[in-house]
């Protein structure tokens, strides 16, 4: 069976780990902002840890469930109800047919995800399920979701026995997500090639001072607001490769954060590079959030990851034991 778009959001789209391998040709990877969370949500009923899941942004979408699921909510706290039942994230939740998931206020971050037990029945292109909108392609039909789309399940699960005549049932297990997330405002970073370039003044304001998201942000980049820095000189920069979390100084002294839908490549100077592990959290932050850089050595990076990776890790495997006792008591796959 599927879940149906009754009313359509700001900007809901399928999305997984994104697409590699293919910057040279002018793709980019694409995919969730929020690692993190889809890792999360996709353990919770069982799934890869990349299987695709529906990224939404407030106002998001409403969904009819046309059948029995399995599905769970992370990221953002966007206030989900199932009919007129609210429900927590970072929980595995069984819902009944014909019912409908809507979100009614943002209560904190900026990207939710859905993810759905088995997955979404889809044709990946070029080996990742992740919408990419200027190509038109991927995800579905390579565009955000829109009213009456109808996004069918792999596999549909029966959980009568389980739910009998209710709409909703919450599993009594919780990931913890405290730990897997830096402290709100704060963002390591690592020194870019241009960061040379800058003048003294300007170098210490870029871990000095404070910024702020502004509003021309979007999946592309996170412009910021805050202090102008300036060139020690100025240099004609020849365009080369970028990467999700580079951090580029724009000709008006201001900063861009480049995101998940970032362009393969860019002529302005890399002055630093926000490191891998606090990319999901700097992925939850709404216009007018401030924020503060704090510079590391890559050695440092490269260890904060893999701390970050071994406690998905841990969550994962407690994730996996708790569902597969469940599932047993009630018989079910």
């Amino acid at each position: 069976m599927s879940i149906r778009v009754l009313q359509p959001g700001l900007l809901d789209t399928v999305q997984d780990a994104g697409r590699s391998g293919y910057q040279h040709l002018g793709i980019n990877p694409g995919g969730v902002m929020d690692r993190v969370a889809m890792q999360v949500a996709n353990s919770l009923v069982g799934n890869p840890p990349g299987e695709a899941v529906i990224e939404m942004h407030f106002p998001a979408a409403a969904f009819l469930f046309e059948a029995h699921a399995m599905i769970a909510l992370s990221g953002a706290d966007m206030g989900a109800m199932i009919n007129d039942q609210p429900v927590p994230i970072n929980k595995p939740l069984l819902v009944s047919g014909q019912t409908v998931l809507r979100f009614t206020k943002p209560v904190g971050g900026a990207c939710s995800y859905l993810a759905i037990r088995h997955g979404l029945s889809l044709q990946p292109w070029l080996n990742s399920y992740s919408t990419h909108l200027k190509a038109a392609a991927g995800g579905f039909n390579g565009r955000a979701l829109q009213k009456n789309d109808v996004v069918p399940f792999c596999i549909t699960n029966s959980y009568t026995t389980v739910l009998g005549k209710q709409e909703l049932m919450i599993l009594p297990w919780t990931a913890g997500v405290a730990d897997l997330y830096g402290p709100p405002g704060q963002l390591h970073i690592t020194e870019g090639s241009g960061f040379a370039l800058l003048n003294d003044h300007a170098r210490q304001l870029l871990t000095g001072a404070a910024f702020e998201i502004g509003p021309q942000s979007d999946r592309m980049g996170f412009r910021l607001r805050g202090p102008s820095l300036k060139m020690a000189e100025y240099r004609e920069q020849i365009s080369a490769g970028v990467t999700r979390g580079t951090i580029q100084l724009l000709p008006n002294g201001h900063l861009i954060i480049l995101m998940a839908d970032h362009q393969t490549t860019g002529g302005y100077p890399r002055v630093a590079h926000v490191i891998t592990a606090d990319q999901p959290a700097l992925s939850q932050l709404r216009p007018r959030d401030e924020i503060r850089f704090l510079m590391i050595p890559a050695e440092t990076a490269e260890e904060l990851l893999w701390q970050q990776e071994q406690r998905l890790h841990f969550m994962q495997n407690a994730c996996k034991l708790r569902l597969e006792e469940w599932l047993s008591h009630y018989g079910l796959h």
